[in-house]
């Protein structure tokens, strides 16, 4: 399912994202089972933003509270860290992939235990939690349909809210037919591909799970620094069963996650829901304080992320990308992402949202392909529920890309060449004209009923992906000077 870390960061098996998508080009169910959910999906939030008169306004103060704690984030930390502690839970700190795998590993082992069952959390999954918990010997059970659906299929997440969404209802029963039984209760026999179906045989199969599970480990939406409240959103209940029945919990948190205060969640509970899965609420809202003797877990840890995070809030321009709440929303607006789905990105963090948070939280040097995996359409802006500018965030990344390669090379890339050429073609007037009448002139040669379909030389790699027009019969420049013969004079006497 995964191949490694870099620096923190667990790297799926696929190559580069321009070969990676090209090959997801070719894959006509892929590209169908994507198109049918992201526009399904679409539609449900903008039915349900569209009922709320003040959604813009509900924006702007879920931005306004992610720029302040981030701000502050040293001391909301320290402040939940207290909180937590005071109502009977502990917190450990994690300063990279590897340190938090340790905490985890060791407090499994501590209680006994040899499998845990998990709420989904992209947070482990960032660290590859699983992995490191099946070299010690300790079963991780996911209990999320869609996460079921990856794990027994020994698949990867494509999208952050629906990890299965590149599959179809009948290659999800042909995954429980072929796999449940090696996992655990088999599926039913005769089991169809009917939605209502595949969640009866995947409520029978993790049944057991829950019942026998002596350690759970969660994810966290949110965190409350002045009460120490985690709390997790999901719509299937299984959430709820992890987060109540085992006798030991384990949150890992990644620590952008931390809100001041409870009244915060007045915004986020109206934000999340219907940015992610077009409901007005979800089904199952679960926080908790702490532990309460003799009611849910006795045992309360809370693991507390940096791994690479600290790193990425230096940067004043990229630190937007921190008040992330994985709504997905970004994802399913992206023409990118619809087109060559979440593996071709190869992180555990797919569409707009991973291109940006990807590189940062593992340097630029291990993704440079990704923040160039988009249009800068703007859509993921418009539709980002706390304002992210991940345009913004794409181009600044692009141009540290740019700059790294730079620094890495005795002489200029072709492409610094032309840009060099086009830089001082553009500083000069008279050259400018020059550079048109030729591009004019050449254009003859290479056009094709008004379009370019291939340009010569270093241009190429440009016009592989992208016809050009071809230059017009008379620049603006020559229609000024052969329209306003006065004023062209004037300006150049000036």
């Amino acid at each position: 399912m995964t191949t490694g870390t870099g620096d923190g960061l667990i790297w799926l098996d696929t190559p580069a994202f321009p070969e990676a998508a090209r090959t997801a080009l070719a894959d006509t169910q892929l590209r169908g089972n994507l198109r049918k959910a992201t526009g399904t999906i679409r539609d449900k939030r903008l039915a349900v933003t569209g009922e709320l008169g003040d959604w813009e306004q509900l924006r702007e103060a879920g931005a306004a509270l992610k720029r302040r704690t981030l701000r502050h984030l040293d001391r909301y930390l320290v402040e939940l860290e207290e909180s937590v502690t005071r109502a009977g839970g502990t917190v450990h700190w994690a300063a990279d992939a590897d340190e938090a795998n340790r905490i985890v590993t060791g407090l499994v082992q501590a209680a006994g235990a040899d499998e845990v069952v998990k709420v989904k959390s992209m947070a482990t999954q960032e660290i590859g939690l699983n992995e490191a918990l099946a070299e010690a010997g300790i079963a991780a059970y996911e209990t999320d349909l869609a996460e079921l659906i990856v794990q027994l299929g020994r698949d990867r997440p494509s999208h952050i809210l629906v990890p299965a969404i590149h599959r179809n209802r009948g290659e999800i029963r042909g995954i429980f037919q072929r796999e449940m039984a090696a996992w655990g209760r088999p599926a039913p026999e005769g089991l169809t591909d009917e939605p209502r179906a595949l969640a009866e045989a995947a409520r029978l199969h993790l049944r057991e799970k829950f019942l026998r599970a002596r350690v759970a480990v969660s994810g966290a939406n949110f965190a409350i620094a002045e009460t120490g409240t985690v709390g997790v959103v999901e719509s299937e209940g299984n959430g709820r069963m992890c987060l109540t029945l085992p006798q030991t919990l384990i949150t890992v948190m990644g620590i952008e996650k931390v809100l001041p205060a409870w009244s915060d969640l007045e915004v986020f509970l109206q934000l999340l829901p219907r940015s992610s899965t077009g409901e007005r609420m979800n089904p199952y809202t679960s926080t908790w304080t702490g532990r309460t003797p003799g009611d849910g877990p006795q045992d309360f840890h809370l693991v507390l992320l940096d791994n690479g995070r600290t790193a990425t809030l230096a940067d004043t321009v990229g630190r937007q990308a921190l008040a992330c709440i994985r709504c997905s929303a970004c994802l399913n607006v992206c023409p990118v992402y619809e087109r060559t789905g979440g593996h071709a990105y190869g992180s555990v963090y797919p569409g707009p949202i991973g291109a940006v948070l990807t590189p940062q939280l593992a340097g630029v040097d291990k993704a440079p392909s990704l923040p160039f995996a988009s249009t800068l359409c703007g859509a993921c802006y418009d539709a980002c529920p706390v304002k992210i500018n991940i345009p913004e965030v794409l181009a600044h990344l692009r141009a540290e890309v740019v700059e790294a390669k730079r620094r890495g090379r005795r002489t200029p890339t072709p492409e610094a060449l032309v840009m060099k050429a086009a830089a001082a073609a553009l500083a000069n007037p008279r050259r400018l004209a020059a550079a048109q009448r030729t591009a004019r002139l050449g254009s003859h040669l290479l056009a094709r009923k008004g379009r370019i379909g291939r340009l010569p030389g270093p241009l190429r790699a440009w016009s592989d992906t992208r016809d050009s027009p071809q230059p017009p019969a008379e620049t603006f420049r020559a229609w000024w000077q052969r329209t306003h013969p006065a004023e062209t004079h004037s300006g150049e006497s000036r």
